[in-house]
Order: structure tokens, then C-alpha cells, then sequence
């Protein structure tokens, strides 16, 4: 006799003894042929009907975009709705410069609504520009709310390939630290985008001497450099079925560098602490986790070897997340070069990126993975993990290293303590 584990729970459901007889159709064999041992041919037997196939889900193959799985783990929930001590939001994009031009992408009072509920004291705009839209940014946040937003300035990349630019550049740097400039904001446009022409010929390398008096100046005034010249390790690797961000690049295929001209990962995260190694005496917030977020031991290794660079978590408690145990010990190590960052860009353009996008909810889950040991929530207010289909758990810092995340190592490098 046979049976399939789903028959066999049928007749669980229906009682336990019926486990212990054979099943309808054998007992009725058994009787058939007991009554026909006394002579005679036993009547045919009718087969029994195959098992119906089990039924697929409707609509399956499901496409992958349509796939929102609900778990059903039951763990404790902590909801965090305002920071334990005042936050200093060290990575936040409040307008986009083109050269001297600055569109802003929300007022202070619509930020400040938000930023008084969520305890975030200070917010620094990263992306200020240079020149005259430098002094229109402060002007605007810094003017209308004095103590609640900074403001860093930005390099003019457009006039890399122009005679003097590097004397120009560092000079330019006196003068946005005169007219409020806090710090100076390197995007990823040095490595993976400036070219010497422009936007044509050979790509501008991270560690090019032009830019050596630029980093002096900053180093002199006592100016932070934020900065930012790679991205996951996933946007270096083709885009197939085993690239775990296959989701994030399918949404956004150019944010992938993989087989064009750009220099690889490594490549340009050497080129970077070449140029580390020649400017020791310049502060520089190493964004997004070191550039590095996958490899938090190469990360320890950089801190270890420039002791005048820090890091910020904007825009990677999904990588943090999801090795909870590293990145404790991670941070409980250097809790004083540790700075609390949400990469935070206001709606509507912010809503293109759910893991960035400024209202309640994105420092909702920042409080709740610093503070609480949750497990297996979601990174990102999406219905889809913008990032990575998986989810984290929280890093439950003591309060002595909270405060020193979410305010007192900024207010030190940012001369507000």
C-alpha cells in the first residue's frame, strides 16, 4: 500500500485511527478475493482514477515585478517615531546645481514640519553648487531657518580641461568658505563621469594632481569633503539572474557600469585612497559606508590606514541590515567615526528612490534599525525592496553610542560642538 503525504493528511483531518487501516479501495480488494478462495474467478477489479494534478497558482509563471511576498514570521515590532537624542542628517540633497544654477527641490517650511517631529535638528545639504547658486542655497534654507540647515559646496567640474583651473578651483574654495560654505560635496562625477572634454575623451581619474590643491584648501580651512565615487559592487557585474540587485537596475539600467569604459570597482576605490594617502591632513566623510558597504572588513581596513576619514549610513541600512551582527561590531568599533545619513531627497523626485525619499517614514526606519533589534523589517517605505529583494534587522545601539551617531561626531567635524 501507498499513500501521498497529502492523502495521509486528509485522513489526519478526518481521525487519527484511520491512519492505521489500509486504505477504502485495498480493504475492498482484500474482501473480494477472501470471498473468492472458495472457487470461482474473482470479479474484475475497477481501477481507481489517477489523482487529479495539483492545482498552480493563477496567472503562474508570476512576473517578478509582480511578486510582493507577506511574511509570516511573528516577531516583536518597535515602532520608532522620534529619535531617541537631536540628529544631525549629514547627507541630504535639498536642490541640483548645473554650474552656478540652483533648482531647489522643497522650502524650508516644508522640511521643517517633518524635521521637528522626527527630532532632526540640522539638516546639511550637500548639493549647494558653487558661485552664486552657493549663496542662493544659503540664502534660502540657511536665511529662513538659521540652526537648521548647512550648506557644502560643490567643485566646478566644467572647467577641469581650462589653463590655471586647479589654482582657480582651490581659490574658489576661500571664497565659498567665506560666503558660509560648511563643507565640499564630490559627487561620482569624478571617476565615473568627468571626461577631459567634458562629456568626451578620456575619463578624469579620482587621484588626478589638478585636483591636489583643491583637497589642500579644504584640509587649510578646516572644510569636511563628503564624498562619493562609487556605487554597490552589483552595478559593476552584468545584469543576469544572479546580480542580486537585478530588480534596482532593471528600474534604472543606466546606473549599471559594467562593460563600457568605466574603471572597475577596485580601480576606482584605489584611485581614491591614493589621493587619501597624499592629503592627510584633510577630513573627509567617506559616503554611503565607505563607498563599501558590502565589505565591511575592507572598510575597517581604510579606516585603520586614514585615520582623517569618517563615514556616513545614508542610503545602505540595506546592506548594514542584513549582517546585523558585523555591523554592530562594526560600529560599536568605531562609534566616534560613525555619522548618521539618510541620503534624503524630497518628493516628487524623491520618489523615485522609495530607499531616499524625505517624509516620515524614511527616519522611521533609520530610528528603528539603529535603535531597536527588530528582525526582518523593511529597509525602504516600498512595497518592493528598491535595493535588493531582502530585509534587516535592527542594530539596538546602546544610548552612549546613539548620541554620538546621530549628533555629537557630526557636531564635531562640523565645528558645532
Amino acid at each position: 500500500m501507498s499513500i501521498n503525504r497529502r492523502q495521509w493528511l486528509a485522513r489526519l483531518a478526518a481521525g487519527g485511527a484511520g491512519l492505521l487501516l489500509p486504505s477504502r479501495s485495498f480493504a475492498r480488494a482484500e474482501s473480494i478475493r477472501a470471498r473468492s478462495s472458495g472457487g470461482g474467478a474473482a470479479p474484475a477489479l475497477r481501477p481507481e482514477a489517477p489523482p487529479s494534478p495539483s492545482p498552480r497558482p493563477a496567472g503562474c509563471p508570476l512576473p517578478l515585478a509582480d511578486f510582493q511576498p507577506r511574511s509570516m514570521l511573528h516577531v516583536a515590532e518597535h515602532k520608532v517615531l522620534r529619535a531617541r537624542f537631536p540628529v544631525i542628517d549629514i547627507h541630504t540633497h535639498l536642490g541640483w546645481s548645473k554650474g552656478e544654477e540652483v533648482s531647489f527641490l522643497a522650502t524650508p517650511a516644508e522640511l521643517l514640519p517633518v524635521m521637528d517631529g522626527k527630532n532632526v535638528r540640522t539638516m546639511v545639504n550637500l548639493t549647494g553648487g558653487s558661485g552664486a547658486g552657493l549663496a542662493q542655497s544659503i540664502r534660502t534654507f540657511e536665511g529662513a531657518a538659521p540652526g537648521r540647515f548647512l550648506t557644502f559646496t560643490e567643485p566646478s567640474w566644467h572647467r577641469v580641461a581650462q589653463p590655471g583651473y586647479a589654482q582657480w578651483q582651490a581659490d574658489e574654495i576661500e571664497r565659498a568658505k567665506r560666503a558660509g560654505a560648511r563643507g565640499l560635496k564630490v559627487l561620482k562625477t569624478l571617476g565615473l563621469f568627468l571626461r577631459e572634454n567634458g562629456t568626451t575623451g578620456s575619463l578624469v581619474k579620482i587621484d588626478d594632481p589638478r585636483f591636489d590643491p583643491m583637497w589642500d584648501a579644504c584640509g587649510r580651512l578646516g572644510l569636511p569633503v563628503a564624498i562619493h565615487v562609487s556605487d554597490p559592487e552589483a552595478f559593476f557585474t552584468p545584469i543576469d539572474r544572479f546580480n542580486e540587485r537585478y530588480d534596482e537596475l532593471g528600474n534604472h539600467p543606466d546606473w549599471s557600469f559594467y562593460d563600457r569604459d568605466f574603471p572597475s570597482n577596485a580601480e576606482l576605490l584605489e584611485a581614491r585612497n591614493r589621493m587619501f594617502a597624499r592629503h592627510p591632513n584633510t577630513r573627509f566623510i567617506v559616503l554611503h559606508v565607505g563607498n563599501n558597504a558590502e565589505n565591511l572588513g575592507f572598510v575597517s581596513e581604510n579606516l585603520d590606514r586614514f585615520p582623517n576619514t569618517v563615514v556616513d549610513i545614508a542610503a545602505r541600512i540595506g546592506e548594514l541590515g542584513r549582517q546585523p551582527r558585523t555591523a554592530r561590531r562594526f560600529v560599536d568599533k568605531y562609534q566616534d567615526r560613525v555619522l548618521f545619513g539618510t541620503d534624503a531627497v524630497p518628493p516628487p523626485d524623491g520618489d523615485k528612490y522609495p530607499q531616499q525619499v524625505f517624509k516620515d517614514e524614511l527616519y522611521e526606519i533609520y530610528y528603528r534599525f539603529l535603535e531597536s533589534e527588530d528582525e526582518y523589517f523593511d529597509y525602504a517605505p516600498a512595497a518592493v525592496p528598491p535595493q535588493g529583494r531582502w530585509r534587516i534587522y535592527g542594530l539596538g545601539l546602546p544610548e552612549t553610542i546613539l548620541e554620538k551617531v546621530y549628533h555629537d561626531n557630526a557636531a564635531r567635524l562640523l565645528g558645532l560642538a
